[in-house]
């Protein structure tokens, strides 16, 4: 299944409050997304625009690569 990006389309990366470690990167519909609410207060997400999203994930491939979306 193809993943859409478009104008609803939130760029995110998630961030492990207590190790302080990003768990996961990613995008989604913002419809998907609980209109911003964490589901888990131990983890923080920091939402990009898409060019913030894609030099991170340009720069940090190889040390992203297991936590990617894709």
């Amino acid at each position: 299944m193809d993943r859409i990006e478009n104008g609803d389309t939130r760029y995110f990366i998630e961030i492990d409050l207590d190790t302080l470690e990003v768990i996961r990167v990613g995008f989604d519909q913002k419809q998907i997304l609980n209109k911003g609410q964490q589901s888990d207060s131990g983890v923080h997400r920091l939402f990009l625009s898409k060019g913030q999203y894609d030099k991170f994930t340009t720069r940090c491939e190889n040390e992203l690569s297991s936590i990617l979306d894709n």
